[in-house]
């Protein structure tokens, strides 16, 4: 009995490592929803006034946002590079008849130009937040971030992350609701 006793106590940390070890596996393979959703859905947008990102075009405010239908709020930088992935989808919305307006975090002017150049421009107004105020407003955690904003001015929809091809349905399902 004692030599039995003496064999568990000396395999006891293997097993706690292998225990370990597959508890660490099994948490990167499936990993927690680490999402953060804004406490706004369903609650009007907050008050924000953004000067324009460029020259020529109208900045966006949260006036802008109510009695004109349902809007797409597409939170975006230049420097972004899943953004650059979501912009040809962006563009299809657009055709579709999405009416879409923009807030650009933390850039510049000209970045924002060649953005678009290159990319393509869906956007009727583009916000500069520059020091990402508005977008902590909204809860927004990042970009790319899209909010859809009834005529009332009230959020009804948020998606996290670059909008794909596999989220363009239920965009449309969303933005239909919204009017």
């Amino acid at each position: 009995m004692g030599l039995t006793r003496k064999r568990l106590i000396l395999f006891l940390p293997l097993v706690m490592l292998v225990a370990f070890l597959g508890a660490v596996g099994w948490r990167l393979a499936v990993p927690a929803d680490r999402t953060i959703a804004s406490k706004l859905v369903g609650k009007p947008a907050p008050p924000f006034a953004l000067p324009a990102m460029l020259p020529g075009r109208p900045g966006l405010s949260s006036a802008d946002l109510a009695g004109n239908g349902p809007r797409l709020i597409n939170i975006f930088a230049s420097w972004c590079v899943p953004c650059i992935g979501e912009a040809p989808l962006l563009m299809e919305l657009r055709r579709q008849g999405v009416a879409i307006d923009a807030i650009a975090v933390r850039d510049r002017p000209e970045a924002v130009a060649r953005f678009l150049a290159e990319h393509g421009d869906p956007y009727r107004r583009i916000g500069a937040d520059v020091d990402s105020r508005v977008q902590l407003a909204l809860g927004s955690s990042g970009v790319p971030e899209t909010f859809i904003v009834d005529s009332a001015g009230v959020i009804r929809f948020q998606h996290v992350g670059p909008i794909e091809a596999a989220d363009l349905a239920e965009i449309r399902r969303q933005y239909a609701s919204a009017r």
